[in-house]
């Protein structure tokens, strides 16, 4: 993103096509502020100080007062000097001189420098980083606490201009995608499209599976300018500026981030495995109700595998298994798991317990855990099944849909136990320790719950029909 002056959102220009789609006018008021920051001045130790520490260089003093250290920084805005505590040996301190006084920071360094959160490479990055985060919270605190009161991402003005043209630009991308095909213009037009501009496209897609996902944030560093696609603002600092959603590449400041809506919508490039995924991650980047593990598995046992002694109770060869996850996670919905590569139906059963044991947040949540092993505990039969029913309205959209979805193809395995032997009873034996997990990672809960788990599970196939 590139700066620019000061605007309304409304004079922002909206060209033709999305391939020379122009962001909204960023505010560049934080951007001139970082630029008017001190810069670090090094004041450099005349001589040689016994015991310093191989990661500080020249500006290190050694033993000196916070008296000296102010003799030495002379009063000018950013010098800096680094000493060692004549309370504390071993403990060392950073004087800044900044707003016409001298600032002291306990320092420390384990294999980079810091002084809070934020870890540098060198002393001198992290003093200026320091200097700009004073200037600009000293210049500009009431301007920083205002600034998610009116934001973009809410408005988003200037997205809705170009909605209907990305979505069908998204929509066309996608239809095409199942084709041989696909032109690079095509994909080109769409990557260029920011996350901001997608979330808007995507969440007025009649197509698309509208599950609410929150985004999943994690501090980033920016190279090179940046603006918070929430507020507008510049994002200051020279490192961990803000935080980037590593689903749909969403950028914001870190007190921005509380204020965006549970919106996320995942880039399918950023998705690299099929397995492990969160499973409304999954669900929302390929635009689908269900994980694509979970409709081709059931497809391929119910067309060839309802009658199979034991099914899902034997196991399959591990080897294969690993090998049918490899095939999802490099082709997705491309994999070939028919009988002509696997005729072992328990290969295929196998994989499908596998997903569900790999997702990082179980089919039966770790929020709703809890609450449904009290709703097993209940002893009247009728009020049991009204405390699951209650439960399963908690569950989170993709969740409940992948659940019902299974529990309908369950049933249908009991239909045939006459030739399977496998009832509800021993269907739950096996799915519930891989669909429901305890929140804490305790041998001694989950063997005391196994029974409530079965039992669960039990309930759900029996009842699918009155519960779903």
């Amino acid at each position: 993103m590139a700066a620019s002056s000061n605007s309304s959102l409304s004079g922002s220009s909206v060209s033709s096509d999305a391939e020379e789609y122009q962001p909204p006018i960023w505010k560049s008021y934080l951007y001139q502020l970082q630029q008017e920051a001190p810069r670090p001045k090094r004041i450099i130790c005349p001589g040689e100080v016994e015991n310093r520490p191989k990661y500080y260089g020249r500006e290190f003093h050694g033993i000196i007062s916070r008296e000296q250290a102010d003799e030495l920084l002379g009063g000018v805005e950013g010098a800096y000097i680094l000493r060692e505590s004549q309370r504390q040996p071993g403990c060392y301190t950073l004087a800044l001189r900044f707003g016409n006084q001298t600032l002291n920071y306990r320092l420390f360094y384990d294999g980079k420098h810091f002084v809070g959160e934020k870890r540098f490479e060198s002393i001198h990055d992290l003093v200026t980083d320091g200097l700009i985060t004073l200037y600009i919270e000293t210049k500009a605190s009431e301007y920083i606490s205002k600034m998610t009161t009116n934001p973009i991402y809410e408005h988003i003005g200037y997205a809705t201009l170009l909605r209907e043209k990305v979505s069908r630009r998204l929509s066309r991308s996608k239809n095409e995608s199942r084709k041989a095909n696909v032109t690079n213009e095509e994909h080109t037009a769409v990557e260029k499209i920011s996350s901001l501009v997608r979330r808007a496209a995507l969440s007025h897609n009649d197509n698309h599976f509208n599950y609410e996902k929150t985004h999943n944030f994690k501090v980033h560093t920016f190279r090179g300018p940046h603006w918070c696609e929430y507020c507008a603002n510049f994002m200051w600092g020279l490192i961990a500026q803000g935080v980037r959603c590593s689903d749909c590449g969403l950028n914001v400041h870190k007190q921005c981030s509380k204020h965006v809506p549970n919106d996320c919508q995942p880039d399918l490039k950023r998705i690299k495995k099929v397995y492990c995924c969160d499973l409304t991650t999954l669900v929302k980047a390929h635009n689908m109700q269900r994980p694509m593990v979970v409709d081709i598995c059931i497809r391929e046992i119910e067309a060839r595998g309802l009658k199979s002694e034991g099914l899902y109770r034997v196991s399959g060869f591990t080897e294969h298994i690993e090998d049918v996850k490899m095939a999802f996670d490099r082709d997705g919905e491309k994999a070939d798991i028919s009988a002509n590569i696997y005729p072992d139906i328990n290969i295929i059963t196998g994989a499908l317990k596998l997903y569900f044991r790999d997702l990082p947040i179980p089919v039966i949540t770790y929020d709703t855990y809890s609450k449904f092993i009290e709703a097993a505990k209940t002893s009247s039969a009728d009020e049991r099944l009204e405390a699951v029913h209650e439960v399963l309205m908690l569950l989170p959209p993709a969740h409940y849909e992948t659940l019902r979805y299974l529990m309908v193809h369950l049933k249908k395995v009991t239909l045939n136990e006459k030739d399977n032997f496998m009832n509800a009873e021993n269907l739950g034996i096996v799915f519930g320790p891989t669909l429901m997990r305890p929140p804490e990672d305790s041998t001694l809960t989950t063997l005391h719950d196994m029974r409530y788990q079965k039992l669960i599970v039990q309930i759900l196939i029996e009842n699918e029909d009155v519960l779903f």
